[in-house]
């Protein structure tokens, strides 16, 4: 039987993890599944949380005795996977914020069973919903990645930086193993990251489809995001790199 791996970025979430934790519980009920927590050297109370909630849950806790950032904490979580899951494993990663109902796992992995190797939890898509969003936050990010369905075209996919999706634990080896360091190099630019992901994960292949779900923002403790102009460099530097990158086949030899 496969297991479901839910991959969690944690950096000071004690408001709402505990929440989140339960309701991950309740969604995976009947299945065999591990919760992976990356704590990006939270200063609150998350690692305590997390500690205690071992003891009912099956929870596997990475952490960084420093922050280092979103980027960096996605690629361990997923250097995690590459190491620790099966070939039918499915690894699931959402925010740690309770932004993510758990909820939308399900249609998640139906859409693995269905053929497809990604699939992403859209706001992009007829049914979806973004609340607690400004609406010029939202037509900027409506802006962005049309563009990026312009100039790094998926099939199937419109929302590139959304970070809820479900993957093929044997797709995430592979990219782990011909990409290497390489697999997030704009680990400065922070949730661009999602898209460099998602694009890499494209040249190996992937198979990638969409399920609409609503984007609860207005859970979110702190809002903190990266400047318009700072964001759309960042994109741009994505692109760049995307035209000038090519399928990878093995990894570089230093």
């Amino acid at each position: 039987m496969a297991h479901i791996v839910v991959m969690l970025p944690v950096y000071n979430e004690e408001a709402r993890l505990e929440r989140l934790l339960d309701r991950v519980r309740d969604a995976l009920t009947g299945r065999v599944y591990r919760i992976v927590a990356v704590d990006d050297g939270s200063r609150d109370a998350s690692a305590a949380i997390l500690a205690r909630r071992a003891a009912d849950l099956p929870i596997t806790t990475v952490t960084h005795p420093v922050n280092r950032g979103l980027a960096q904490t996605l690629l361990d979580g997923l250097r995690w996977a590459a190491e620790h899951c099966g070939n039918d494993d499915i690894v699931v990663t959402m925010d740690a914020d309770d932004t993510h109902d758990p909820a939308y796992i399900a249609p998640l992995l139906e859409q693995i069973d269905a053929g497809a190797d990604v699939a992403i939890a859209s706001r992009f898509r007829p049914g979806s919903a973004v609340v607690g969003v400004p609406l010029h936050r939202r037509l900027f990010s409506y802006g962005v990645f049309a563009l990026l369905r312009v100039f790094m075209p998926i099939h199937g996919v419109r929302d590139y930086a959304c970070g809820y999706r479900a993957m093929r634990a044997r797709l995430i080896r592979e990219a782990v193993r011909r990409y290497g360091d390489r697999l997030l190099e704009l680990r400065q630019w922070g949730f661009i990251c999602t898209a460099e992901l998602l694009w890499k994960l494209h040249r190996l292949g992937a198979c990638c489809r969409e399920v609409p779900f609503v984007l609860r923002y207005d859970y979110k403790e702190g809002v903190g995001h990266m400047p318009a102009g700072r964001t759309i460099a960042g994109y741009g530097l994505l692109v760049w790199k995307s035209w000038g990158s090519r399928r990878p086949t093995e990894p570089e030899v230093r």
